[in-house]
Formats: structure tokens, sequence, C-alpha cells
């Protein structure tokens, strides 16, 4: 049994620093001391992974190895590289030939000023990675190297916050690299944008996605025991606003057991086959009484991606998102744009899915209810209800575009509704897209993105870049900077760009 963990302790940084002989070894003990000194001061100003400082880099064959040995650890999840001095870039070549993790370039110096009155040509020698990161700069694009470059001293917290957001997408992205996807019964039939090529999806992102037959979930979920159901049954007592009808002696408190079996069938499968993400389809329950809510509902809030009508390109990106936000408040769901508020200059997307939107995106205690619904001919399902907390967010859509993976990330606002929705009876958002609502949604169309999203209220739209940049996949942005003359120029560059990248 795997037990799924979104945790960044086990996860390794390691911090590269290159020189080279020519300097004599009492400029190298400096070296190694002060980008020690820089590689712990990381550390303490409290980026999310840890950081594992290696002693300093001279020569093209010591660079390979170390290269190769970060490739073999599962647990090193991305380089950090400073120049510290001035470090040939052609002993660079090897090693970043092979580099197979993902690389930041961190641009910076021990000192913060300059000691005016001091500074002799040994301090010129020692203190120049003003240029020795600008050939490695070079080395770099001339490889065609992805990577994040961050400029300024460790001691500025704006370049801490830059660090820890590509260690997140590092991590973000370690986690595609190993994801196992169960998909239960196929996509949903007619729909287009859950269609998807699997295969490609397993080299560009590392993820295997495969299919079971609903019925062998059944058969987990038929196997829990009553006094599992028992203990999970008092956690959603302890948990959430139980509606009387589903509490314990009620008319459809059965209901609620029958929930919790469906979660507890789905842990044991997943765990099982060590999965980190599935996906479900209303169209395909087999034996199952219900279409799983709560039991989604809370996995994905507990890390879990997930994907509706069998859309397994969206619960990718939910457990990648996951992932990215550990330990940070708010979450990533499964999200749908809905409907419209169509007042003019009150515009709003009210987003929702049938059952499947994650706790994590409120603080609030949320209505543990039982519902109708009016597809998957089963019995009615709990779920939880609740409204997405206000602040700010982004909604990220994967779709396969025939010849490459194209990501479009909207940055938005999550706003109260108007007025209170008594009558909805699921997990919902409300938001205000950047930069206006008919520019988002112009270009949204305009670049064919899913309808099924991943909402992010724990991390925004640098950790995607980032993340974009890692798996090499087409990223559009639709910000407050959106206009949709460029935006339409940006998707027509992309098809030619990527389709010469990727080779004729």
């Amino acid at each position: 049994m795997t037990k799924l963990t979104t945790s960044l302790d086990s996860y390794e940084v390691w911090f590269l620093t290159g020189s080279q002989g020519l300097y004599g070894e009492e400029t190298l003990r400096q070296v190694a001391e002060q980008s020690q000194a820089i590689a712990t001061a990381l550390g303490d100003a409290g980026v999310p992974v840890k950081v594992v400082w290696k002693p300093v880099l001279t020569d093209s064959d010591a660079i390979r190895r170390l290269v190769l040995e970060a490739n073999a650890r599962d647990e090193v999840i991305g380089l950090t590289a400073w120049m510290h001095t001035f470090s040939p870039a052609k002993m660079w070549i090897a090693g970043l030939d092979a580099l197979q993790k993902p690389l930041l370039h961190f641009h910076t110096q021990a000192n913060v000023e300059l000691p005016w009155g001091d500074i002799d040509f040994d301090f010129m020698n020692l203190n120049q990675a003003a240029h020795g990161d600008r050939e490695f700069g070079y080395i770099q694009t001339r490889l065609g190297i992805a990577r994040k470059t961050v400029v300024g001293h460790v001691s500025d917290p704006r370049v801490v916050g830059q660090i820890s957001t590509w260690m997140r997408a590092a991590a973000g992205w370690a986690a595609t690299r190993s994801m196992k996807l169960a998909r239960f019964g196929d996509n949903m039939r007619n729909v287009a944008v859950t269609e998807g090529d699997k295969t490609e999806a397993e080299h560009v992102f590392g993820v295997s996605v495969n299919t079971w037959g609903v019925n062998e979930l059944a058969e987990r979920v038929a196997a829990a025991g009553s006094g599992d159901i028992d203990s999970l049954v008092q956690e959603y007592l302890d948990s959430y606003a139980v509606v009387p009808e589903l509490l314990p002696g009620a008319e459809r408190h059965q209901s609620l057991r029958d929930g919790a079996a469906i979660e507890l069938g789905l842990r044991s499968f997943l765990e099982e086959g060590g999965f980190s993400a599935f996906t479900t389809n209303f169209e395909d329950l087999g034996a199952l009484k219900q279409l799983p809510g709560l039991g989604v509902q809370r996995l994905m809030a507990e890390g879990y991606g997930f994907g509706g009508e069998g859309d397994w390109k969206t619960a990718v990106l939910i457990r990648a998102a996951n992932v990215m936000g550990s330990g940070l408040p708010g979450g990533a769901s499964l999200m749908e744009d809905y409907t419209y508020h169509l007042v003019p200059g009150a515009e709003k997307i009210l987003g929702a899915h049938m059952l499947e939107v994650a706790p994590s995106l409120t603080s609030s205690k949320p209505s543990l209810e039982i519902h109708p619904l009016g597809i998957g001919d089963r019995e009615d399902p709990v779920r939880l209800v609740f409204t997405a907390d206000p602040g700010p967010a982004i909604v990220v859509a994967l779709s396969d575009m025939r010849d490459r993976f194209r990501l479009v990330a909207n940055v938005v606002d999550v706003v109260a509704p108007d007025a209170d929705l008594p009558h909805l009876p699921v997990g919902r958002a409300v938001w205000e897209p950047r930069p206006s609502f008919a520019v988002s949604a112009e270009a949204w169309l305009t670049a064919g993105a899913a309808h099924h999203t991943v909402m992010s209220t724990a991390v925004g739209l640098e950790a995607f870049e980032d993340f974009a940049r890692m798996a090499g996949t087409e990223l559009l942005v639709i910000d407050e900077h959106t206009t949709l003359r460029d935006f339409r120029q940006a998707a027509n560059w992309n098809a030619a760009y990527y389709r010469l990248a990727r080779g004729l």
C-alpha cells in the first residue's frame, strides 16, 4: 500500500558553484565559503525544499559526473547553479547536455554593497559573477537549455520568493514524472476535450495513464468493512455540518454510509496501485450505488489529482498543483466554467461541477448534504456544499492540440456571490477573470482551451510558468496585461515555434 503525500520534505535541490583553477587555492577556498553561506542563507530564509551545497566545480568531468548523479537520484528535483568567479562555459557543455532535471540559474554575488574604499584586484578576481554568469547564460542559450533565471541577492525577499516558487514547480514536475493515473472507465462519449494522446503524455509529462473497469473499483467498495465505515462516518460528523436526514438513525443515513464505502474503496484501490490521480465517468458506474462525490472531493483536498468524465489531463494538472501548493493556504480543485453573470461592468463567472469540487478552496466548514442528480441513473449522491473563499486564484487548462499539449492559464479574482445560493447543492466558486470578462472569454475560446480546469488558490501564474518551462510545454497566459491582438499573435507564433522546436 502506498500512502499518498504532497509533502516536500523528502526533496532536495542541489546548489552548484562554478569556478576554475586559475585563481589558486586561496581564492577557491573563499569561493567555497561564500557559496556555502548563500546556500545556507536560502535554507534559513524558509525555502520549501532542502538546499544541499555541493563542492565547487572547476572542470568538465566533475560537472558531468555530478549531473549524472543528480539525474539518478529521485529525491533531487532540481539544480541551482551560480558562477561565483569566472567558470569557462565550455566546461559545462557535457554536463548541461546530460541534464535531465530542472535548472535554476541564480545570478547573484556574495556581497550586497560594493566596499568602494577597499576594492583591489584580489576582490575583483573573487567577485566576478557579473560576467561569469553571463558566460554561463550564453552556453545555456546556445545549447537550448530550459531554465529559470533569478537575479539578485539572497537577502532580498523577492529573490527568495522566486526561488521558492521554482522549487514548488520542480516538485510538481517531479510528481508528474512518477505519476500513475487510474481511469475508471472511459471518457464521456462524444466529448472532444477529454480525449488525448496518453502515450505522448507519458513522453512529455512522465505520467502513466491506464484504464480499469469500474467494477474493479466496485469490488473494493463492496469489501469495505462495517467498522471502517463507522469510523469514516464519525470523521464526517466531526468535520462537516451534516444535514439532519444523513445523521445516524435518520432516513437517509444509509446513503452517507454508501458514500463512505465509496471513499474507502477508492482509497484502497489507489493506495494498492500507487496511483496519485484518477478519473470517473457518470456514464460508466457499474455496480456503484452513487456517482462518487464526497470521496472524490476529500481525496482531491488531500492531494490526489482528479478529472470528471474521464478527463485525465485535468487530473494530471490537479495533482501537480496540489504538490506545488503543499503547505500553503488554499488548494487546487477540478473546476468548470458553468454559467455567467452578464451585467455590464460587473460580469462574473460561476464555476462548479456536478459534485466534485475540492473543499480545500474554502476555510469555512462545508455542509454535507444529499440531493438528486439528474444524470448517472443511480441513487442520490452525498456531497460537500460550500463557496470558495474570495481572493486571487488561477484557472489552468491542459489541451491536446494534435502536435503538442497546450496549457492556458487565466489569472482571476475569486469573489463572494452577489447573493446567497441556497438552491445550488454543489461546491462552487465565483470569479472575475482578468483583464476583463470579454477579453478573457474571447482569448480562452481563441486558444481552444478546455472547459475543465484546475483552479488553484495556493500557487499562481509564476509556478505554472516555471512548470511549463520544465515540461517544454506551450503556455498561453491571460492576465491583466492581455490584449486580444497580442494574444492572437502569440497563439499563431506558438503554433509555428513548437512545431519547429520538436523537429519536422
